[in-house]
């Protein structure tokens, strides 16, 4: 019962969270956050009964950490630091950890000889990240230790299926919006911002940012189905026949998706996705050299771009050739961050604080105000400083490496070597993406990320074990 109620509300949360305008409104995120909080509610109380059965075995974690702490402290003293940065400190200890911090507070302080300030430069925006980034935790802690991922190939299945459902309906809605000239996300008429199919989010980037991680990761679903036969030549005919209709479906799928991310017109999402499906073709090759599912993904790939071009590609190359007019003013605001970055260079401005303390760095006019520095990972370090950035960087390339160990241990017969590639390399093109655009700090995008990380770093140890036994 409890099992069922959880797996409804993750499939819930996977569909929610793209339709609901990427999650971005306060409203959505809040609920994204208790649907998250009552999962592990239920979680927590299914774990509780199991331990107290005598008839039940005792619940084991496939989390990492059970032989190795280093995640878990690393992320622990993450979330410390963002404490830290709400503390209000004594004026004489902030004007030696963050003597900008203390000189701006000052300036601005109806109170100069207030006592005492705290690290973040808006602590009420640092408060709503820390939580966000504490249900996120929540989430994958719970989906590296929930059972039902691990022993039940139908529940992984759903899931899978609930995520590629949520990309092809998002590239679909897309696609009408912009071709039909309505040009609405959902009710509301945005005639500016459906300059091309963008879905259901407020801009074209984040939407490519979500289908760059659902299209590899529906690809080694595909693949995966297949995977009893990886060792069996056939041709090429021989092989399309044998295919069942479910793959097939699939199949037109993940074309859909790339449809979508086409016309999204995203140039960097466009490059993300061919880096991609190098990858795939790189990975998805049989290291025997027998039939490989590489070929495969080239096909899908080419028939996407065939079928866009049929429909007409010209408002995405001229996209192109407007690209280093694009380049030059992110530039700029590299720059403007990066000076942000020095002057707050140990512990951040504060996380979430870029809107509010970029205007005081910004060398350029603007209608409007910036909310993003076009670079995550430039953001992040400015707010959360070296020492955040740097406990966040190791925390991802431990789990990193561990995928690949995971995966390097599967053989050709397994579809779980299939699923984590597929995964692995769309949290890759999305970080890719994410050096010139917005995409994690996107709620939707956040969530989808902690899911497939997750559900990678399971399938791959899983099978693995498997295999030894």
């Amino acid at each position: 019962m409890f099992n069922r109620a959880i797996k409804l509300l993750l499939i819930g949360l996977i569909l929610f969270t793209p339709i609901a305008f990427g999650s971005m409104e306060l409203w959505a995120f809040s609920l994204m956050e208790l649907g998250i909080l009552l999962i592990m509610i239920l979680w927590a109380i299914q774990t509780g009964i199991v331990r107290f059965s005598a008839s039940e075995e005792p619940v084991h974690s496939a989390l990492g950490t059970r032989h190795s702490p280093l995640p878990m402290i690393l992320f622990a003293l993450f979330l410390l630091l963002i404490l830290f940065q709400l503390l209000p400190l004594p004026s004489g200890i902030l004007k030696i950890l963050s003597p900008k911090t203390f000189a701006i507070r000052s300036a601005l302080s109806l109170e100069p000889s207030a006592s005492s300030f705290p690290l973040s430069f808006f602590p009420l925006l640092t408060q709503i990240e820390f939580f966000k980034w504490l249900t996120l935790a929540g989430l994958f802690l719970f989906l590296m230790s929930w059972r039902p991922l691990e022993q039940s190939d139908r529940t992984q299945k759903q899931l899978l299926v609930a995520v590629m459902t949520a990309g092809v309906l998002e590239s679909l809605y897309g696609m009408f919006e912009f071709f039909s000239g309505h040009r609405h996300i959902l009710h509301v008429a945005a005639e500016n911002l459906v300059s091309a199919a963008t879905g259901t989010f407020l801009n074209r980037n984040y939407f490519a940012g979500y289908l760059l991680m659902v299209i590899p990761l529906s690809m080694g679903f595909l693949f995966s189905r297949e995977a009893n036969r990886a060792g069996r030549s056939m041709g090429w005919r021989h092989w399309i026949s044998s295919l069942d209709g479910k793959t097939l479906l699939i199949g037109f799928g993940v074309m859909v998706m790339i449809l979508g991310l086409l016309f999204s017109a995203s140039r960097m999402g466009i490059l993300s996705l061919l880096l991609a499906f190098t990858l795939i073709s790189l990975f998805f090759r049989s290291p025997r050299g027998k039939r490989s599912f590489s070929r495969g993904s080239i096909l899908i790939l080419g028939l996407a771009v065939l079928w866009a071009a049929w429909i007409g590609l010209d408002a995405v190359i001229s996209r192109f050739f407007t690209a280093s007019e694009g380049l030059e003013g992110r530039w700029v605001f590299w720059v403007n961050t990066f000076q942000i970055f020095k002057d707050f260079p140990i512990f951040g401005s504060g996380l979430g604080t870029y809107l509010q303390i970029f205007p005081m760095y910004r060398s350029f006019h603007t209608q409007g105000f910036v909310s993003h520095a076009e670079n995550d990972f430039l953001q992040l370090a400015s707010e959360v400083g070296v020492i955040g950035f740097g406990l966040l960087s190791v925390l991802f390339f431990y789990h990193f490496m561990k995928a690949l160990s995971g995966i390097r241990s599967l053989s050709d017969h397994e579809p779980g070597r299939f699923l984590a590639i597929g995964g692995l390399v769309g949290i890759l093109a999305l970080m890719f993406h994410s050096l010139v655009e917005r995409n994690i700090q996107v709620p939707s995008n956040a969530f989808l990320y902690t899911f497939i990380f997750a559900l990678v770093l399971r399938v791959a140890p899983v099978r693995r074990e498997t295999q030894q036994t």
